[in-house]
């Protein structure tokens, strides 16, 4: 616990002398410290009997930047000197309307138990006087935390009800610190399931951004599986990716795998760094509906694609996420029978040579979640060969390795808006073969197309 006190910015306890009420942190944080989890990374969420402007009077003599005031709500953002941000929330219950995110009516109130009873799970409702250096503990959420317990501050029904987006804080934080819900509020988010529906889609993929690279909070591998095996168990995974969903109990050839699709899905992303999580689990999403309608998995790289791709769209994901996840389903089964011809598997390397990385990690973690086998892809250990081979020879993967750029070209005579077809020919030649890939034989190349192309005028 000291170690945590040491944590603490010292402008924070200055703030929590100043104050004319105690000043708490509480949350994530908090249960993390009790947890004994190392390290433990501060989310510094703040509560207080005090109203709002007191404690903004008191941070200001502290130098805090005010960022954000919500009176209507008791909150106040703040930063310190070095940018760290601070989250106050004034000692308040909530009314909810049955699924709405944000509270219908908010009442202020002096009583601990009150402000931890609007929150979601007793583990999250320890509060830490900076003050006195001690736990205050109005629901029982030590003893939770210490059994690695998620139970809700309330009856599950009414916590799940009020709020859908706990439905997937449930999963992010199993996911995160290995606690496990309880058999009341695993019952209670299954029923209140639908409600997630009613959650904006940023939301949704800020907390499934999180669930997927839940082992990087606290070192957990199998996190991310966890989380969607819980999204899974609860029923809200078909709510939010009913495509993929649809591959529960759906079976796929013995000789290579040993799970349903689904949960073959699923394992891929324990399998997966975290920079491809959502391609991984995004990968075999085409599965379920070839074998509804054709009766067979043959085109489900491409049907993959496009759910991908309108899945990701739907929640609002970064742009370049959606492009780079849909381009890596689509080219996920690539060469899987080993058939395809050395000249073939060139051509594919300068044609994705950027995504090349993230293209193996997916291939190997595709290959890993179908037996559990850790053992390298054939078809990666192949492709890399190559790549390796074209590295020898001084081939060429991108235009920034030819011999010649486009001032070449366009000193040979080409017009300039051909500038671009030219190099991309030349790369095609010399991925080919490295050895034609030498300056002299590339610039003599260029006088040869230029004649062409004056004979055919």
């Amino acid at each position: 616990m000291e170690e945590f006190r040491q944590k603490i910015p010292k402008n924070l306890l200055n703030l929590a002398d100043v104050c004319q009420d105690s000043l708490y942190i509480v949350g994530g944080s908090v249960r993390d410290v009790i947890a004994g989890f190392s390290p433990v990374l501060p989310d510094w969420d703040l509560a207080s009997p005090c109203d709002e402007a007191s404690f903004l009077a008191a941070a200001r003599t502290c130098n805090f930047t005010v960022c954000a005031v919500y009176s209507a709500t008791g909150t106040v953002k703040l930063k310190d000197e070095t940018g760290t941000a601070y989250e106050f929330t004034r000692f308040r219950s909530d009314r909810y309307v049955r699924g709405m995110h944000v509270p219908a009516e908010t009442c202020f109130t002096r009583d601990m138990e009150k402000d931890a009873l609007r929150r979601d799970f007793r583990a999250n409702a320890v509060y830490y006087d900076l003050k006195r250096g001690e736990f205050c503990d109005p629901l029982g959420g030590i003893a939770d935390i210490q059994t690695k317990t998620l139970r809700t501050v309330a009856p599950a029904e009414k916590v799940f009800g009020e709020d859908g987006l706990r439905l997937l804080r449930l999963a992010r934080i199993a996911a995160q610190t290995g606690f496990s819900p309880d058999k009341d509020c695993l019952a209670g988010a299954r029923r209140n399931r639908a409600l997630i529906r009613d959650i904006v889609p940023e939301r949704i993929f800020a907390e499934l951004s999180l669930l997927l690279g839940a082992d990087q909070k606290h070192g957990f591998r199998e996190g991310p599986y966890r989380g969607l095996t819980l999204l899974q168990k609860i029923g809200v995974l078909g709510e939010l990716l009913p495509e993929l969903a649809l591959g529960e109990g759906m079976s796929q050839p013995k000789e290579f795998h040993r799970y349903d699709v689904l949960e073959h899905s699923l394992r891929c992303v324990l399998y997966a760094p975290a920079e491809i999580r959502f391609a991984a689990l995004l990968h075999d999403a085409g599965k379920p509906v070839c074998m509804l309608r054709d009766g067979n998995f043959y085109a489900h790289a491409e049907e993959g694609a496009r759910i991908a791709r309108a899945t990701l769209t739907r929640l609002k994901a970064p742009s370049r996420l959606i492009a780079e996840t849909e381009r890596l389903v689509l080219l996920h089964m690539r060469d899987f029978d080993l058939r395809m011809k050395e000249k073939k598997v060139r051509r594919e390397i300068i044609e994705n040579y950027s995504l090349l990385p993230r293209l193996f990690a997916l291939r190997q973690a595709d290959y890993s979640a179908c037996k559990d086998d850790l053992s390298p892809a054939p078809g990666v250990r192949k492709w890399k060969e190559i790549l390796k081979k074209m590295e020898q020879e001084g081939a060429p993967r991108t235009l920034s390795e030819l011999a010649v750029d486009g001032r070449d070209v366009r000193a040979a005579g080409i017009p300039p808006a051909e500038t671009g077809d030219v190099l991309r020919r030349l790369l095609d030649e010399c991925a080919l073969n490295g050895v034609l890939n030498r300056r002299e034989r590339l610039l003599r190349r260029l006088t040869r197309l230029h004649s062409k192309e004056e004979k055919t005028k």
